[in-house]
């Protein structure tokens, strides 16, 4: 399908595309890596006066240390948030859920900050943010401000993001192996590179043969992205035995859809079954 007729504009820099932004407000739609407004656009879902492509901005890709936490460029890709040394080593999670985005094609286009945008709950990252406990930088006319990524998923495919603003950057704490940290993301999709029916991001923190902590991201289980707060109580202190017990717990508090791929109770189930198989995963009890 064609898209509907729309501006373009390319700013060289953050300065200029907030100024555009903000002068366009809630006329113009931001094109980063295309791989979540294009289709939009294609099947008109999406009605923008105004595409303002920030793909060649300097500055917004990369991935550097800043103390405990690791700073992500909103335009990284996905294929090299993957390859990335520095988040292989302190948020393994992040770059084991990049690699099972759709396909070889879509990870090189696509990028980390686009799908946080975008917010999609049948997505990847964005749950994985959740369990990661990132903050998301967001630059507007005032400045810059960061945003929890608990407080930045907002509705379907809403985020906390004011119409004058533009995700910058992702920071995320370390939890690397040498913290006693383990991760582990599983999803179920009825056919490759489809999105994810259910998916668990789980993040472990060991002590003593125990979990000690555990955070649990879930996708596609509700109009936002989720944490699984009850699972993630129920896990503390247990060991390989209590697992399954805990897993129970994943889906309270969620609101899965009913659709033609799967029952609102095939999602609670998967839900279960797959936060028990990612916990003991990412603490090295399975």
């Amino acid at each position: 399908m064609i898209p509907p007729a729309f501006e373009y504009t390319r700013p060289t820099s953050v300065e200029d595309a907030v100024r555009t932004l903000a002068e366009r407000g809630e006329d113009a739609k931001v094109l980063a890596g295309g791989q979540s407004l294009l289709p939009l656009l294609r099947m008109r879902l999406a009605f923008p006066e105004l595409v303002v492509d920030v793909g060649r901005i300097p500055g917004l890709r990369g991935v550097r240390e800043e103390g405990d936490a690791l700073v992500i460029g909103a335009l990284t890709s996905h294929h090299d948030v993957i390859a990335d040394p520095l988040v292989r080593r302190h948020a393994g999670l992040l770059a084991a859920a990049a690699a099972t985005v759709a396909d070889p094609a879509i990870r090189h286009r696509g990028t980390l900050g686009g799908s946080l945008a975008h917010a999609d709950p049948g997505g990847d990252l964005p749950a994985v943010a959740l369990a990661l406990d990132a903050e998301l930088v967001a630059a507007g006319p005032g400045g810059r401000r960061s945003v929890p990524a608990r407080e930045f998923f907002v509705d379907f495919l809403q985020t906390a993001l004011r119409p004058d603003e533009l995700l910058v950057e992702v920071r995320i704490p370390k939890t690397g192996d040498h913290d006693g940290w383990g991760f582990h993301y599983e999803k179920y999709s009825r056919v490759a590179q489809a999105w994810a029916m259910v998916g668990v991001a789980a993040l472990v923190r060991r002590e003593d043969g125990h979990i000690a902590e555990a955070r649990i991201g879930l996708t596609n289980m509700g109009s936002t992205p989720l944490r699984a707060f009850a699972a993630e109580e129920a896990l503390a202190g247990v060991g390989p035995d209590g697992v399954a017990r805990a897993a129970q717990s994943a889906a309270e508090g969620t609101r899965p859809a009913s659709d033609p791929a799967a029952s609102a109770e095939y999602r609670a189930q998967l839900a279960r079954v797959l936060t028990r198989r990612s916990v003991l995963a990412a603490a090295g009890m399975g």
